[in-house]
């Protein structure tokens, strides 16, 4: 109902402004508004909105609620475009005005989303100078180099796919950026290792294959703890590697190369689209954040280091915390990288992207870090005002014992064997059902099924979690079809689509829908929330709220359809519950989709 909202937030502020016209002026002289706090109703009994707002004007206009509600009431009732919207509006309690939309508003709305993709969502408007839209960088995922994708990448993963979704489906330009760590002083080990065990592979194309990438990491990190020489050997080969050395960057693309392919795996069985674009990519801009930071004042050098002292982020000891930019012998940190990242990715095109808003989504012990990098990209002037910057957190994966997530050896999930787990532990649900109801199907059926359950099964148990928090993930509870559950959704959108299908098509309603019951006004609400639902994701980047949307709407849906009958009506009421049957299936797959989850024709 965003366009109604829209509307009545007009009408609203017009009655209170013609109501109060001495009010209005003496706030207007201190650059302010009478607010009537116009909201969404809090419960169904209180209408479609409420006007809050009469207790503290009460303050400002030195009359009881009451009474200022009841002039509101009066100058709303003037104006025939609100008249056409709502019912007479009803004051309840000391002065809470609640309102409630019209049948034929409701009506009207609903038709005006059978034939829109958007299905009621507004299109995003610029907020630069130029009011033209800038592109956003979602920055997610992230693994290591040499390292296998876990547990602990799923949510970055998922959370970052869905937030970019809901962005271009908005509207906006996302580009999505996978920030991998594809350098750092462990390429030294890597490589050095690379060198004992495979020569040949830097002088001959195609000769290895370094397999499992991370017993390949585990035995580097083995030989230099115990090697002394190694160690000298690998830290030379740091050097090499940040000096461009052929032999050592043929070694170091091996390595990046290899991880790629195992990367391309996981991303391919999530569907999910990145960018890569590694912390390497901002070497030679490195120099530059330097530069700018000497300039403007902002480094101190501390023990031969180069910082920046924070006053507003306080250390353990209570002083001002040191955000380190340049190490001492020279080197440089995560910090600096996120720094360079910012700083390119807020530049004009072509030096840069040209952003308007930067989104990293990490886990929740990045907060700090991404605090500290946020303002000291403000306070060197890279962030334009109309630009912004925000950090994504989430919290840990955890066990049913409400520890963090891991094998019975005690080591990290990998998330090939999470996902392979999912899809057999789906599979063997849908053959027992499949031998209940006396079925056969065919085992590419079975396959499809299964991976495509097993899959949104897990995406959809952390997606439907507030990211905030940390979560305990249960197989039997993410692959149930009861609950608030990727199988019970798509279980219910195969139901929604088998019924349209069976009602073939629908007869010409002449731009009006017949509706006497109160369970097709409950689901027509539900469906027309669909936007602000949208919208809210957008700003609070919270996934779980489409979750739960779209959780309720099937639930609002099965109360519908169970007492309520469909294709057994008469015209024009069967034409019209099968217009409220086709926005419901449209509502859920689109919503879905945005969420990253596929969805079946038959289960």
């Amino acid at each position: 109902m965003h366009i109604i909202f829209q509307l009545l937030t007009k009408q609203v502020q017009d009655a209170v402004n013609c109501a109060f016209p001495k009010a209005v002026s003496i706030a207007k002289k201190e650059g302010k508004i009478l607010n009537p706090q116009l909201v969404k109703a809090s419960k169904p009994d209180f209408g479609d909105f409420q006007i809050n707002g009469a207790l503290a004007l009460a303050k400002i206009i030195k009359k009881p609620p009451r009474e200022i509600a009841e002039k509101i009431i009066e100058h709303l009732q003037k104006n025939q475009k609100f008249n056409n919207i709502c019912l007479p509006p009803e004051i309840a309690g000391p002065g809470f005005i609640n309102l409630t939309v019209k049948n034929n508003c409701l009506k009207n709305e609903l038709l005006s989303r059978l034939n829109d993709d958007l299905l009621g969502v507004p299109l995003a408007q610029g907020k630069t100078p130029e009011k033209q839209l800038k592109p956003i960088i979602v920055d997610f995922s992230s693994p290591n180099i040499a390292k296998e994708m876990h547990v602990g990448h799923l949510r970055s993963t998922i959370i970052g796919d869905s937030i970019a979704r809901i962005l271009q489906f908005r509207g906006h330009q996302v580009l999505r950026l996978n920030h991998i760590g594809d350098w750092g002083t462990q390429f030294g080990m890597l490589i050095t290792h690379l060198k004992n065990v495979a020569p040949e592979a830097l002088t001959k194309a195609n000769v290895v294959n370094l397999g499992d990438l991370v017993d390949f990491y585990r035995q580097a990190k083995k030989h230099f703890d115990e090697d002394k020489y190694f160690q000298k050997c690998s830290r030379e080969e740091v050097v090499k590697l940040q000096q461009g050395n052929k032999e050592s960057l043929k070694a170091w693309q091996l390595l990046c190369d290899q991880s790629r392919t195992s990367f391309k795996e996981i991303y391919n069985r999530l569907n999910i689209q990145l960018y890569e674009r590694g912390e390497s990519f901002y070497n030679p801009f490195l120099k530059d954040v330097i530069d700018d930071l000497s300039k403007l004042g902002l480094l101190v050098k501390d023990d031969g280091a180069k910082c920046v002292f924070l006053d507003a982020i306080k250390g353990k000891d209570g002083n001002p915390l040191a955000i380190i930019i340049q190490k001492s012998d020279g080197g440089f940190n995560y910090a600096t990288t996120d720094l360079a990242a910012i700083r390119y990715r807020l530049n004009a095109r072509p030096q840069g992207d040209g952003a308007g808003r930067i989104i990293y989504v990490t886990d929740a012990g990045q907060s700090n870090h991404f605090a500290s990098v946020f303002q000291i990209a403000k306070l060197a002037n890279w962030v334009p005002n109309y630009c912004q910057l925000d950090h994504v957190p989430f919290g840990l994966v955890q066990g049913e014992d409400g520890k963090k997530l891991k094998t019975r050896s005690g080591e990290t999930i990998r998330l090939k064997d999470l996902l392979d787990e999912a899809i057999d532990r789906a599979k063997i649900d849908i053959e027992r059902r499949l031998k209940e109801e006396g079925r056969n199907e065919s085992n590419d059926f079975i396959d499809k099924v299964s991976e495509t359950i097993g899959i949104s099964a897990v995406k959809y148990a952390d997606l439907s979690q507030n990211r905030i928090t940390n979560y305990q993930f249960s197989f039997d509870r993410m692959l149930s079809l009861q609950g608030n559950t990727a199988p019970y959704l798509l279980y219910a959108l195969v139901r929604i689509a088998g019924i349209s299908r069976k009602g073939g098509k629908i007869k010409s309603l002449h731009n009006e829908l017949f509706f006497n019951k109160e369970e097709e006004w409950n689901l027509s609400r539900e469906l027309l929330k669909f936007d602000e639902i949208i919208l809210e994701v957008e700003e609070q980047l919270l996934p779980n709220r489409l979750c739960n949307y779209l959780f309720e709407l099937s639930q609002v849906f099965n109360r519908f359809y169970d007492h309520i009958p469909i294709l057994k009506a008469e015209e024009p009421s069967r034409s019209s519950r099968l217009v409220l049957c086709r926005l419901t299936e449209r509502t859920l797959k689109k919503g879905l989709n945005l969420l990253g989850i596929s969805t079946l024709e038959r289960m």
